[in-house]
């Protein structure tokens, strides 16, 4: 795919390839950008599971490369025509005016404080967007005297239900996190709750008064009940037993299946297993559906107890399987990888160290039985949403095996054998961004060796120089505005040293992408240890030949 200048009189200034599954649709203006927001929530293109909303773009997911190509034409030739006005619905929220910062926006603005008050609540502010967190809504107002710039200084924490300012927005946090807009006020009001049948208080589209709070007794609530809202999903633990009982968890372990996605637009990423392949096969083996709940597990060491028959498989990075019974007149026994094997009970399944990869995957026959959050027993690190890690003395429920699946016969490893070289090989896509760069630009990402950083996680894999390397350097000065990213995107920072956005990924991103990787290497990548060389190579298509290495 290429990008795809469009007709001033259709409103879209271009449309970029973000990926080989999804489309980065660039608008003139915001009301341009909800209303491609309306016209794809009303009629969804065929293949789109996600549409993505930001200040000047609007980020399209397909399901299927075809599907990508084939929106391309249809999304360069949509009359957008405009976005309803009456769109969502009215939210009223509550307000105590008494922000750290409310006096620093009365000098920057030119008004007095209450003035302030006065226009934050004399507007109707309608929520463009989301992002940054679940349930954090940017929202546009309709008065630009309240236009204010971010902090100089971006404070380590701000409360949640905190009222801010920032540009043209205005905003409530749903949760403490760090933040450089401007603090006004406070809320009572609850702006992100699993409780809830909608999570989320504001959506895009919605429409939002603020008024001002009645005075009360109690004048700085405890946070505890604002932030109920948003604690973790309730970990896996029955009163019942049956399932496995954690011995020993390992550096971490995780409840995931193949994620939630179509939130982008609520803040919410997909997560999900950073190995789908490994996820996929320990289901396949143990003869359960390929979207049931594993355990993905860090670098082996994870010990279970079955307290009732089990069947297991582990598949994804080498370990080493002992099983050790409770019976000391049975035998001790190593099952292998990669095929289903019973864990009878009383019996304890021991994973050694990791040799090879980073990642392990437990299927079980039946599959994980959390609790769903939000459609998914997966556990999202970035929100914290889902199951918690697990801990030792945790149970694990397990669900009852369905239908006719039988158990697998074994299979070969999913995961990338580790090339002669000693350096892995990632193949990507140029763009959205990579105009920000160049050809020179280009050259250096796929021209060296990068090393995988020690700081990499779920959410993304820090690269960092290898010996003699140089970082990517750009070739437009400024600032991008926040847009959608995709899994698999290569996001470059003014430090030029790339970062590459695995499950658990922020659903926008205020740096440029030069580029994507295929999602047929996500699941390799995820695999790669701190310290592993990687290598680039661009293409055209997933299955075309590598370009623009160099030996």
């Amino acid at each position: 795919m290429t990008t795809v200048s469009t007709p001033a009189a259709h409103r879209l200034t271009a449309i970029h390839p973000a990926g080989t599954r999804a489309l980065l649709v660039e608008l003139p203006n915001l009301p341009a950008v909800l209303a491609l927001a309306a016209r794809l929530a009303e009629s969804p293109l065929p293949g789109q599971l996600d549409a993505l909303s930001a200040a000047a773009t609007v980020l399209v997911k397909f399901d299927s490369p075809n599907a990508a190509r084939a929106a391309t034409p249809v999304l360069a030739n949509l009359d957008l025509g405009t976005a309803p006005e009456e769109t969502g619905k009215l939210v009223e929220i509550a307000v105590h005016y008494d922000g750290a910062d409310l006096a620093e926006v009365a000098t920057l603005t030119g008004l007095s404080p209450e003035a302030v008050v006065a226009a934050h609540t004399g507007q109707t502010w309608r929520a463009a967007f989301g992002g940054f967190a679940p349930g954090f809504a940017y929202l546009l107002g309709e008065n630009p005297a309240l236009q204010v710039p971010r902090r100089s200084t971006p404070r380590t924490s701000v409360p949640a239900g905190a009222v801010a300012l920032a540009g043209d927005y205005s905003a409530v946090y749903p949760r403490q996190s760090p933040g450089g807009w401007q603090l006004i006020g406070r809320t009572d009001a609850v702006l992100w709750s699993l409780d809830r049948s909608d999570p989320a208080l504001i959506r895009p589209q919605d429409r939002v008064r603020f008024v001002p709070a009645r005075p009360s007794l109690d004048l700085h609530p405890a946070t505890a009940e604002r932030d109920a809202g948003t604690a973790p999903g309730a970990p896996a633990t029955p009163t019942e037993t049956g399932g496995l009982l954690v011995v020993h968890a390992g550096l971490q372990s995780l409840i995931q299946d193949l994620g939630r996605p179509g939130l982008g637009e609520l803040g919410v990423s997909a997560a999900g297993a950073v190995d789908p392949s490994a996820a996929r096969q320990a289901n396949r083996l143990v003869g359960n559906q390929a979207g049931d709940a594993v355990i993905e597990n860090l670098m082996g060491s994870l010990a279970l107890t079955a307290e009732s028959d089990q069947v297991l498989a582990v598949t994804g990075a080498r370990t080493t399987l002992h099983i050790t019974p409770s019976d000391p007149d049975r035998s001790e026994r190593s099952p292998a990888q990669d095929a289903p094997f019973a864990l009878l009970v009383g019996e304890t399944l021991t994973l050694g160290p990791a040799t090879e990869g980073l990642r392990c995957y437990l299927g079980v026959r039946g599959g994980i039985a959390a609790e769903p959050v939000m459609g998914s027993r997966s556990t999202d690190l970035m929100s914290g949403i889902g199951p918690d890690p697990l801990a030792a003395g945790l149970r694990i429920p397990v669900g009852p095996a369905r239908g006719a699946h039988v158990v697998g016969a074994p299979e070969p490893a999913t995961l990338r054998p580790a090339p002669a070289s000693g350096v892995a090989t990632l193949r990507i896509t140029p763009g959205p961004r990579d105009d920000w760069f160049g050809p020179a630009g280009m050259d250096v990402l796929t021209g060296q060796n990068w090393r995988v950083g020690a700081a990499s996680n779920r959410i993304g894999v820090r690269l960092e120089l290898d010996d003699g390397g140089t970082p990517v350097p750009r070739i437009r000065d400024g600032e991008l505005a926040s847009e959608g990213v995709v899994w698999g995107a290569l996001q470059v920072p003014p430090s030029g040293l790339p970062v590459l956005f695995l499950a658990d990924h922020p659903v926008t991103g205020g740096y440029p992408v030069i580029a994507a990787v295929v999602p047929e290497d996500l699941g390799a990548a995820a695999q790669l240890p701190p310290g592993t060389r990687v290598r680039f190579a661009l293409i055209d298509s997933p299955t075309s030949t590598p370009q623009g290495t160099r030996s």
